[in-house]
């Protein structure tokens, strides 16, 4: 039975008795659009319900039609889903709607799917047939991220996302600006401030782009986890405060040591294993990513690669702007769910220093094509393994960074902002139904 190393992973439908002797097969399938730790999380939960599991994953074409432009093309989604290790097999061009029939096609028990709702152009949901049949099955939905707050994160620049943030002046401006604190009770600046980050931007006169619009409203403050006005949190299925659908709007995320374990392959190095030790940002954990750990897996018979994740502090010294995008808690599980990485260190030191190597027993030191800059003292933080002859730059065939992630998004700034609040719309419709239907009970 095929587990790809992923932690705790029996306890599936197909665990002991008759079942045993065939195994389950899963089928999930989304957009998969800008892949992140909840939709790791996801798949995680849906691979632990069987033995094997198939992710269809949606063209461009389909994902315009019902919900409005894709930040990914469907070949790098495609690729993103397929380095997400408790995924087996993926199914490309999946059909937005999830029929029986395709559940026959690729021979699955049943679908897994989150406790949100996913919504036809028409404002159907698309997992009605399966349900009606008793093929469905739900999982948690992991709180505290979606690509909506990604992009929100995007556009307004501020850094209230990063953990152990010092409130230092620079904080209190960004926080105040935007509200990101429980201090703000309004909007009222986002005009003036909205001119200043985004000069160059053609939004005309004094109008300025609609960058608190439902679906980029901050959600709970980071610090003190307190909700600003009209933002309380509620259940999933229950009408947010002022109209907000509780799908799209977003909530604080807390790491867990749980859900590191959940993560982690628990997997020791073994005799034999080469150990590559990698370290950066790995910010938005993207298709650029992906294609450099999967150049550094290929440079040995048995890798065990490790990846040093650097605090955000010293991410956003050498990156500058709001970087990095996801904190050092969300960068870690989106790291750990890759199918590459063995071993994740947080908090790593930006210099790879002769202790690091030798407690880790390194015996490779990759880096990709990006510059290197130089530590707060002006040195090489790759000196000591260049000293020992165990430093290899690694070309990843990919010009893909965060910076041209965060430039598509800022290009298309009207698209997703129009594809966010149409989304809400569609939420909050099916929200008004549900209430009826409710009413009508009793």
């Amino acid at each position: 039975m095929l587990r790809n190393g992923a932690a705790g992973g029996g306890g599936g439908p197909a665990a002991g008795g008759a079942a045993a002797q065939r195994p389950v097969r899963v089928w999930c399938d989304g957009c998969y659009d800008m892949v992140h730790y909840g939709h790791s999380n996801q798949l995680r939960q849906a691979r632990a319900m069987g033995d094997y599991l198939i992710v269809g994953v949606h063209t461009d074409e389909e994902i315009a039609k019902h919900k409005g432009p894709p930040v990914f093309t469907q070949e790098e989604r495609y690729k993103m889903v397929q380095a997400i290790k408790w995924v087996d097999e993926i199914a490309p061009g999946a059909p937005y709607v999830t029929t029986l029939e395709t559940l026959d096609k690729y021979n699955c028990d049943f679908c897994v799917h989150g406790d949100d709702i996913t919504l036809t152009i028409d404002g159907k949901d698309t997992y009605e047939e399966v349900k009606t049949a008793g093929r469905y099955r739900e999982c948690k939905r992991t709180q505290g991220v979606s690509t909506t707050d990604l992009v929100g994160r995007m556009l307004l620049m501020t850094k209230a996302h990063h953990s152990n943030i010092d409130e230092d002046l620079d904080y209190r401006k960004h926080t105040d600006n935007f509200g990101k604190s429980c201090r703000a009770a309004s909007f009222s600046g986002a005009k003036r401030v909205t001119r200043w980050l985004f000069p160059k931007l053609p939004h005309g006169g004094d109008k300025a782009p609609s960058l608190v619009s439902p679906a980029l409203r901050p959600g709970p403050c980071w610090s003190c986890g307190r909700s600003p006005p009209g933002l309380a949190r509620h259940r999933p299925g229950e009408r947010g405060p002022k109209g907000h659908s509780p799908w799209t709007g977003v909530s604080q995320f807390l790491q867990t040591s749980q859900k590191i374990i959940q993560f982690a392959s628990g997997k020791e190095p073994q005799p034999g294993d080469t150990i590559i030790y990698v370290a950066g940002a790995f910010d938005l954990f993207h298709i650029g990513h992906v294609d450099f750990l999967e150049k550094v897996h290929q440079l040995a018979e048995k890798p065990y690669i490790i990846a040093g994740l650097h605090f955000d502090q010293e991410v956003n010294r050498y990156k500058g702007k709001n970087y990095p995008i996801m904190n050092i808690h969300e960068r870690t599980l989106s790291v750990l769910a890759c199918r590459y990485v063995s071993e994740v260190v947080i908090g790593a030191p930006y210099a790879v220093t002769a202790d690091l190597l030798d407690h880790f027993r390194v015996t490779l030191v990759c880096h990709g094509m990006t510059e290197v800059v130089p530590d707060k003292d002006g040195s090489d933080p790759y000196e000591e393994p260049k000293r020992r002859g165990i430093f290899q730059l690694v070309d990843s065939g990919s010009n893909l960074t965060t910076d041209l992630i965060v430039q598509r998004i800022i290009k298309n700034r009207l698209e997703f902002e129009a594809r966010n609040q149409k989304k809400e719309a569609k939420e909050l419709a099916v929200l008004e139904a549900m209430k009826r239907l409710e009413e009508e009970k009793h």
